[in-house]
């Protein structure tokens, strides 16, 4: 991996390749999400706080956005909500969003910040590669829910 722009964005070298940006503080949140997501094909960005998710996306164009919901100074909530409103107003184009929710019971906000999908921790690399592949293919992915 290497450094792109400021505020602590990481990316990878490859300028073909997908882009998953992933907004979290936890380094334990970013390895499980690299190593199931990251490959030839797909590069993956880091931001530390969600203040920093709105100017990524501005910058790398991804097309999978993923917010741990505890992003330290802003939450995944806050940061989802802030980008649609970017959105309804016409400054920003659709973004797909998946959330790292820390329990069921967090599924009720992940709907309301309007997220296209979610999961649910503890997180294993099956389930993001799934999330990951409805989302990219312009589906959904509703973990935690009783069918």
């Amino acid at each position: 991996m290497g450094r792109a722009g400021g505020r602590g964005i990481v990316v990878a070298v490859d300028s073909t390749a997908r882009t998953i940006l992933i907004a979290t503080d936890a380094d334990e949140v970013l390895d499980e999400v690299d190593a199931a997501l990251a490959d030839d094909a797909t590069r993956v960005v880091r931001v530390r706080a969600g203040r920093d998710v709105l100017g990524a996306v501005r910058e790398v164009a991804p097309d999978l956005v993923v917010l741990d919901l505890q992003i330290g100074n802003m939450g995944g909530v806050a940061t989802a909500l802030g980008l649609r409103n970017e959105e309804s107003a016409g400054r920003l184009d659709p973004t797909t969003i998946l959330m790292l929710l820390d329990r069921t019971a967090d599924v009720f906000i992940s709907q309301q910040a309007r997220a296209d999908g979610w999961l649910v921790k503890p997180l294993d690399s099956l389930r993001l590669r799934r999330a990951a592949e409805a989302l990219l293919a312009g589906g959904t992915y509703t973990d935690g829910l009783a069918s």
